[in-house]
């Protein structure tokens, strides 16, 4: 399952060959490295949330402090009730936070105001929902282009950008069918779709992989990696699901409203294996491996 590359509404940045693999694979320890180099897309400083008063007050978040560069996939794990889909909420600008500061794309909701936030996000913001929140009266195609629909694109350009992305995820053949047609697997394909199709700069996920099976869930998140090694999109997943976490460039842990630690992802391992693979399949076919590009390491 292969996502190429999509053509945002907005101009986007170059991309930097450095943080884009051509097999779609997971990056290398350089391209790594480049994320952690890479500008901030969101900062977080001492975040606060709560929800209710007096003594049925409950405080979501505590003082988040966190980052987010572009071009990184970041997810946020930690037990349920710690804050996690509150965060991703403040962050995507669906929820106000109480205090602290909070900069997306270098951009303040809570001084932007409620129109202007709503326009920002249509523009730079995708949702990934647990829940997929497909319209069911609507057919996949359909539902691809609403976000299309809003930004202001006429309905039979937004329909065939939206059949060409379904396309790309391979679901070329069921643009006519409705939620209900589809597999979970399929639906989740669907909503991360809709996501993307306006171009954002910013995607984020709400256990996207919590009601897959593994394979599938292994699919959604290589169709995930792959489109953030484009460079200028972030990505933030939130997930109980520790099979995936070597997707991510950073991992960082919740508890009780506070992120108590941000530890480096698995990705690079991962691509110490795919590149040893690599190796013993041209080795196999009486070739070199390809040589690495300027600036990795062996």
């Amino acid at each position: 399952m292969t996502i190429h590359p999509i053509h945002p509404i907005h101009p986007a940045g170059p991309v930097d060959p450095a943080r884009a693999p051509a097999d779609g694979g997971p990056m290398t320890r350089s391209a790594a490295a480049a994320v952690q180099d890479a500008p901030i897309a969101v900062r977080c400083r001492a975040v606060t949330k709560t929800y209710g008063t007096g003594q049925s007050a409950v405080r979501a978040l505590r003082g988040v402090d966190i980052d987010v560069h572009k071009g990184e996939l970041l997810m946020l794990v930690g037990p349920s009730g710690c804050g996690k889909t509150t965060l991703i909420s403040v962050v995507a600008g669906v929820l106000d936070r109480d205090g602290g500061d909070c900069t997306v794309l270098g951009e303040d909701f809570a001084k932007l105001g409620p129109a202007k936030t709503t326009a920002f996000r249509a523009r730079n913001v995708g949702f990934v929902f647990q829940s997929f929140n497909l319209i069911p009266t609507l057919t996949i195609a359909e539902n691809v282009s609403v976000p299309l629909l809003i930004n202001g694109v006429g309905r039979a350009e937004a329909l065939r950008r939206a059949k060409e992305l379904l396309g790309r995820v391979g679901l070329g053949d069921r643009t006519k069918d409705h939620p209900n047609k589809l597999s979970g697997g399929q639906q989740q394909r669907v909503a991360i779709s809709r996501a993307l199709i306006h171009g954002p700069r910013l995607l984020v996920c709400d256990e996207p992989t919590s009601a897959l099976d593994h394979a599938t869930g292994t699919k959604v998140m290589e169709l995930l990696r792959e489109v953030a090694s484009g460079g200028d999109l972030s990505l933030v997943v939130v997930t109980h699901d520790q099979r995936i976490y070597e997707f991510a460039d950073r991992v960082a842990e919740m508890d009780d409203g506070r992120v108590e630690r941000i530890t480096t992802g698995l990705g690079h391992k991962t691509a110490e294996i795919h590149a040893g693979r690599e190796a013993a399949e041209a080795m196999a076919r009486g070739r070199a491996p390809a040589r690495p590009a300027a600036g990795d390491r062996p």
